[in-house]
């Protein structure tokens, strides 16, 4: 009989857990709070590229290039032979606090990556250049391989949907995959999302024996065992991945695959929250979502060339364990492979250079309607993107503009297309043929309106609650929920790895890391704006710099999830729930500062409110950082203190006006935040037309007892009920 493959704590066991680990805790902060002060009396932080970390990034051996030469190796010692133990240099008093690279500095930088064809703007190096200063203690702090973490891609595909859309273009990869799948995700768990991806399994399977051929799969989850404190990667039986709760094939099931399963945390605090997926080393799926059904939306990058080398390295470095069988692409690196979706005409054929977007705007401002009195206009001069022509760091080769979404949802509304269903599975030979299959199904059939499809495709993927009703007015035609978004031929733009390792210790010692340094320097060197999206926002490094950048008169937006988890961020020394971050943020600034910050609950795209995430009805779970219209930071990493201290995170950082501005459109259209999500520069709340909070909210005060709800809210995090 099957095990099921489920945290094996009991619920007194966690609750003990719990308590000594926050009594350890608070000693252990208080412990790193004293030796942070007396080291920074006596430390001098690095302020640029040393010559180790420079001759580093130019070495020759990667942790790929050893495991190409010899497969049967084990990642884990590749990166102790080649980089030795973790020596730590992590802790907070190592953050830059000023805006000083040189032009040498640049220059340093720009030669310790591969950036292909294209010059990264100053504003990219300056951000780079921070990065690499985190691996003077830790070359492996970012999980890559140091010759790998700055290189260059394309990005055919950008989604910003609800999970389902994310998993129906993997399960798409996954069934057209020759060779080869690694898939790694926070937390798996048997559901109509998971089903999609099972599924297509067993269809690479079905192609693979046609084809005569037997494909790799390799795939990592974080479910909590307490054998993970003898050994952090523990592989999971056949018993336990096809029990009830994971419900993965059996090999049976999958008679040419080989597929292999580990479950990987790092007690007691590093969680794997990392989430993307390699296939046949040529593409990368880049997400925010878990395997399971919920009521979020999500965002999801598709991207191809020499960057893929750099992910495939890192999931090398995730595994840590022999590979048994190795990926049979281990000698074949993306560098060489070309750029598959490019490649195909029928990815060219979906764009006309005459076709712009919609009045190039990207979130535009002023949008009649808009609570609390908030400027709506992010990213944006005169509510206007910046043309993408004769600036610094332009984007070259770019074959004609990125498709107008118009055009997207009026050609989905030519077809009528089953939709690739768990249920009823329609597998796509390429983007475009998914594309237009995705915008049919949003496309209104039988009299009904825009807005009641949207509210139709938000309630597919939720749990419970698929009767919620939308009360947004119905939009235009040319402001259609367009969840799929194609981006045109362009050539390979600057990437960079903006990753961190897991920390399992009780503690706020491991922070320099190259995710945090990406976001402090990108917010410390900005010009113009910031937009940020997370489900919460309260990692405290983060706070101060957001302050120096609204001084600066920088206008820094960003959106957050009403409610998210509020239980767990009220632990102590977790940051505290998005309504008190809100109003110390505002409470710190003077009245003609405040203009400067725009934050924003999240509000779905067939609401006028937002919904408390409680409800389990519309939430947003997309991790999303744009910087001066054309710096992305795109990934796993929320803007919380678990994903800046604890958890492994996987980001990339970009540099390209048309991408960025792609995703700023896609925000717009997908969502309804930047019309009804503004919260009061009062108290940090959102309150409706009659003052009134939204239901559920806790306001900025959360009681005497908030301790006791953030032990509940940890509990049902590490069983995995709540929201990661």
């Amino acid at each position: 009989m099957a095990h099921e493959a489920s945290f094996t704590f009991s619920f007194a066991q966690t609750i003990a857990l719990l308590v000594v680990t926050n009594i350890t805790l608070v000693i252990s902060y208080l412990v790193t709070l004293y030796y942070n002060q007396a080291y920074s009396v006596h430390s001098k932080r690095p302020d640029m590229v040393s010559q180790k970390v420079y001759d580093l990034c130019h070495g020759q051996t990667t942790v790929s290039s050893e495991l190409a030469r010899d497969p049967t190796l084990a990642p884990g010692s590749v990166v102790k032979k080649l980089y030795g133990e973790d020596v730590g240099g992590h802790d907070e008093h190592k953050h830059f606090k000023s805006p000083d690279a040189s032009q040498q500095d640049l220059q340093r930088a720009f030669e310790s990556g591969k950036w292909g064809s294209a010059r990264p703007s100053d504003l990219f190096l300056k951000i780079y250049h921070d990065v690499l200063c985190t691996l003077e203690g830790d070359p492996m702090v970012g999980m890559t391989s140091p010759p790998l973490m700055g290189s260059s891609g394309v990005m055919p595909l950008s989604i910003i949907a609800p999970l389902h859309d994310i998993c129906r273009h993997m399960s798409n990869c996954i069934a057209r995959a020759q060779k080869e799948v690694f898939l790694a995700t926070n937390y798996w768990q048997s559901s109509d999302a998971s089903t999609l991806i099972t599924n297509s399994l067993k269809e690479l399977s079905r192609r693979a024996g046609e084809r005569g051929e037997k494909a790799i799969v390799k795939i990592m989850y974080d479910r909590g065992n307490p054998k993970q404190v003898i050994d952090n990667h523990q592989t999971v039986s056949v018993e336990e991945y096809t029990g009830k709760n994971v419900r993965m094939p059996s090999p049976e099931e999958l008679p040419n695959i080989d597929m292999q399963v580990v479950n990987y945390h790092r007690p007691i605090f590093g969680t794997f929250h990392s989430k993307f997926m390699v296939v046949d080393r040529r593409v990368v799926i880049l997400s925010s979502n878990n395997i399971q059904d919920n009521d979020n939306l999500e965002m999801m990058t598709h991207i191809e060339g020499p960057i893929v080398d750099s992910f495939y390295d890192m999931s090398l470095c995730s595994w840590h364990n022999e590979f048994k069988p190795p990926l049979p692409s281990s000698n074949s690196p993306a560098s060489t492979g070309g750029l598959p979706s490019f490649e195909q005409n029928s990815h060219s054929q979906m764009f006309d250079g005459n076709e712009v977007l919609r009045d190039h705007t990207a979130l535009p401002g002023h949008m009649q309607g808009a609570l609390n009195g908030q400027n709506t206009s992010i990213l944006a001069d005169g509510n206007t993107m910046r043309d993408v022509v004769g600036h610094e760091g332009e984007d070259r080769g770019v074959g004609g503009e990125a498709r107008n979404l118009t055009a997207v949802a009026r050609d989905g509304n030519n077809v009528n297309l089953p939709e690739h269903l768990s249920t009823d599975p329609h597998y796509d030979p390429d983007i475009a043929s998914e594309v237009t299959r995705a915008q049919s199904v949003l496309s209104p059939r039988g009299g009904e309106s825009r807005m009641n499809v949207v509210t139709r495709h938000l309630n597919t993927t939720l749990k419970t609650n698929k009767d919620t009703t939308g009360n947004a007015p119905e939009c235009s035609p040319g402001e259609e929920m367009t969840p799929l978004i194609p981006h045109p031929t362009h050539e390979p733009m600057p990437m960079a790895m903006v990753c961190r390792k897991p920390w399992g210790s009780p503690n706020h010692s491991c922070v320099h890391t190259p995710q945090n340094e990406a976001f402090l320097s990108a917010i410390r060197n900005a010009q113009k704006n910031v937009f940020i999206q997370t489900p919460n926002l309260n990692a405290e490094p983060l706070l101060p710099a957001l302050i120096e950048a609204v001084r600066r008169k920088i206008d820094v937006f960003y959106y957050v999830c009403l409610g998210y988890n509020d239980a767990g961020e009220l632990l102590p020394f977790q940051g505290g729930t998005n309504e008190m971050v809100a109003n110390k943020l505002y409470g710190q600034l003077k009245e003609d500062e405040k203009k400067f910050l725009h934050v924003y609950n999240y509000v779905a795209k067939d609401q006028m409110q937002p919904i408390h995430n409680k409800f389990k009805k519309r939430s947003c779970h997309i991790k999303l950082m744009i910087v001066d219209e054309h710096i992305g930071i795109q990934g796993n990493g929320n803007q919380d203190t678990q994903s800046w201290y604890h958890s492994q995170e996987v980001n990339v950082m970009i540099d390209s006006y048309t991408i960025c501005k792609a995703w700023a459109e896609g925000i717009r259209r997908n969502q309804n935040t930047h019309i009804y999500g503004a919260v009061s520069r009062d108290d940090g709340c959102w309150h409706d037309s009659e003052g009134n909070q939204a239901d559920g909210a806790i306001g900025t005060d959360p009681g005497k007892l908030s301790w006791a709800k953030g032990v509940v809210g940890a509990v049902q995090r590490v069983r995995g009920a709540g929201g990661f």
